[in-house]
């Protein structure tokens, strides 16, 4: 086949374009420039350039020719943009999300038409047909499967992918990089969000949003315990950075008008058990119909990992339904995504209202 094939400096989409070239695919390596060198320069200097260099010396060793293709506006648009206001309204964004909807497998297929016959991706998940329709399925190593974040992709967008990794562990792509030799072999994985790469995500808040001074207030009591910068610097369930002693502390609501985060020690309780939130703008892959105001068990995730919850889903519409855990969360938060599985399939995903 003729294969576009995302390549980032990685070892995974590395290890994924020489198994393809393996297999004697006709190959043509694209390196998405989504990094904003004007927008994010007070983060320091660009990350990469670096990548772009194990990119090309991936590709150099197999004879594979490699695009760089400038996406900066693209991504400024229909990702950067929607994680500044969902940060602003309180909401917990999920920006990789985004990507791989609006950019990798969106505005990316505009970009090269219908020129390939597949573009791939290093990527932990699976595609399977059947019937001619294409379903997204989970890979065996569960803590690195990534079909959370895939799961806003459309009939259209997965019909199209490619992810040669579906069948490996993640220390067997490693062994496979030692025995590629490839220039990345030892890098380590990239962690946190996709455009900030090395950069913590508190510093690009603060850039965009400021500091406001506001109220840290026991929930129980009503009594100001100390204050925070702006409510935007703290979601649902967290922990760590509040810099207040006589904890543990725990976030568990905010005011936005009033720009008060409340906290309280009591978090782990059973009256305060968090084990329902309603989802909805929810988008299905594979025309999944749900019943309406019939319930239904199914398997969903509220975040990339391994850990899912066993739920009863009623749907009021075939895009909101209400969910009801069989155990609790203490990290529900509005604008997580929720994604949606039955078996081994990743049927779709909404968002936390």
């Amino acid at each position: 086949m003729k294969i576009a094939v995302l390549l980032s400096g990685g070892v995974d989409s590395s290890v994924a374009l020489r198994l393809l070239h393996e297999q004697g695919h006709e190959l043509t390596a694209f390196y998405l420039k989504i990094w904003l060198e004007d927008e994010l320069s007070y983060l320091g200097d660009c990350p990469w350039e670096e990548d772009l260099d194990y990119a090309r010396r991936v590709c150099e060793a197999v004879n594979v020719p490699l695009e760089v293709i400038p996406m900066q506006k693209e991504y400024w648009d229909k990702v950067v943009k929607y994680t500044i206001s969902e940060v602003k309204a309180g909401r917990t964004p999920n920006p990789d999300i985004l990507c791989n909807q609006q950019i990798k497998f969106g505005a990316f297929y505009e970009k090269i038409g219908d020129e390939y016959d597949k573009v791939a991706s290093g990527h932990y998940a699976g595609v399977e047909e059947e019937d001619g329709i294409f379903y997204l399925k989970t890979v065996p190593d569960p803590i690195k499967d990534q079909t959370y974040f895939l799961s806003q992709l459309s009939q259209e967008q997965i019909s199209r992918v490619l992810f040669p990794l579906a069948d490996y562990k993640k220390e067997e792509v490693r062994q496979l990089a030692q025995k590629f030799d490839l220039p990345n072999k030892a890098r380590k994985d990239s962690q946190g969000i996709c455009f900030l790469g090395k950069f913590k995500f508190k510093d690009f808040v603060k850039h965009h949003l400021g500091e406001e001074k506001g109220d840290l207030i026991e929930l129980e009591t009503g009594e100001k315990i100390g204050e925070h910068n702006g409510f935007w610097y703290h979601t649902i369930g967290q922990r760590q950075g509040l810099g207040l002693s006589g904890g543990p502390w725990f976030v568990v609501k905010k005011d936005v008008e009033k720009n008060i985060v409340y906290i309280s020690r009591d978090y782990h309780s059973e009256d305060k058990v968090r084990d329902s939130f309603d989802v909805g703008e929810i988008k299905w892959i594979s025309g999944y119909e749900p019943k309406i105001n019939h319930p239904v068990n199914l398997r969903i995730k509220i975040r990339h990992g391994e850990h899912s919850y066993q739920a009863e889903v009623t749907f009021s519409s075939p895009e909101s339904a209400a969910i009801h855990l069989k155990e609790s969360d203490q990290g529900i938060a509005s604008g997580q995504f929720t994604a949606f599985y039955r078996g081994d399939t990743c049927l779709g995903s909404g968002v936390i209202q």
